[in-house]
């Protein structure tokens, strides 16, 4: 009964997700709307540690001095979401299932709608 193969699971679908939430707001402890917005990587900055090693590292001849990862396994991604509550516009975040392709939907498409 436990026991679920890969091959079983179903695959990844188009994750189709609401522009707003109701959901548990960790500083004001009420259950409240949240608009939900999807996370995105920062700008890197030139001047952190990591980078100027790996800068001095790679300067001067030698070529490339560390390795290039090309054995790339995942075909989805694990979808992180910035919730913020339109109150007290604080923002929490958290993280939904694996999907391709993830879109923040409007009311149109209530039914297709996944709720991570």
């Amino acid at each position: 009964a436990g026991d679920r193969s890969l091959l079983a699971q179903p695959a990844a679908k188009m994750g189709l997700f609401p522009k707003k939430r109701h959901t548990h707001c960790p500083t004001c402890h009420k259950h409240q709307e949240h608009k939900v917005i999807q996370y995105k990587k920062g700008q890197e900055s030139m001047f952190a540690e990591g980078r100027r090693r790996d800068d001095r590292k790679q300067s001067g001849f030698g070529g490339q001095t560390k390795p290039i990862f090309h054995k790339k396994a995942k075909t989805t991604r694990k979808i992180a979401l910035k919730l913020q509550r339109q109150t007290c516009k604080k923002i929490h975040q958290t993280v939904i299932k694996r999907c391709k392709h993830f879109e923040l939907a409007d009311k149109k498409a209530k039914k297709d709608i996944i709720y991570g």
